[in-house]
């Protein structure tokens, strides 16, 4: 995609306030679909979900979903870009076990408390959260050996930026399975600038 007309400042911000009413509200409906049943709908297994803080449960709002081609490996280093309420970081979290690090990556101050919060509750000592944007991703060259993203990259602008962000997290041989909603055909540059379109 080349320059994209949106007000990229103004998006965010709108992006940020629908996903703070995600957290601080899950029980109430959106244009997309939250929480457990969202999450089975999406093929998580029951088991992902057991034991894990109702919270990141009833706060998941992904698209898709990214361990459709299978969970971390134990011992494995993934980030989540745009992680939310955090539940695929828990998710590959225990999925890495103890020698393995999970890095989940959001803007959204709300979300990020949310997460650590869970994490926290759910003893899950091996993921943190830190705030940062998919085309700046706070994450050391090469660290990755799994990129994972829900629902995200959609939102972003400048999508080729996001990607070459998830290609310098990437060791040599890493992985990325992104969950996302793609669309076939050109967008009109009136519905680009649109940012209700975008979030809604």
């Amino acid at each position: 995609m080349g320059d994209v007309t949106v007000d990229v400042e103004r998006l965010r911000e709108e992006v940020q306030r629908k996903y703070v009413e995600v957290v601080e509200h899950p029980e109430h409906e959106f244009h997309f679909h939250t929480g457990r049943r969202a999450a089975r709908n999406n093929g998580y297994l029951d088991q992902w979900l057991e034991g894990l803080p109702e919270e990141a449960v009833a706060s998941y709002a992904g698209v898709a979903n990214p361990f459709h081609w299978g969970l971390p490996k134990p011992g494995e280093h993934v980030v989540d870009v745009g992680s939310g309420a955090g539940l695929d970081a828990l998710i590959a979290a225990r999925a890495v076990g103890p020698d393995g690090h999970v890095i989940g990556v959001d803007m959204t101050p709300e979300m990020l408390e949310q997460a650590s919060a869970a994490a926290t509750a759910g003893g899950i000592a091996n993921v943190e959260f830190r705030q940062g944007l998919a085309e700046r991703l706070p994450v050391a060259k090469g660290w990755a050996d799994l990129v994972i993203s829900n629902g995200v990259i959609n939102l972003v602008p400048n999508k080729l930026g996001a990607y070459r962000q998830v290609a310098r997290a990437l060791r040599p041989g890493g992985r990325v399975q992104v969950a996302d909603i793609c669309v076939e055909r050109p967008v009109p540059e009136s519905a680009l600038r649109d940012i209700d379109l975008w979030t809604g």
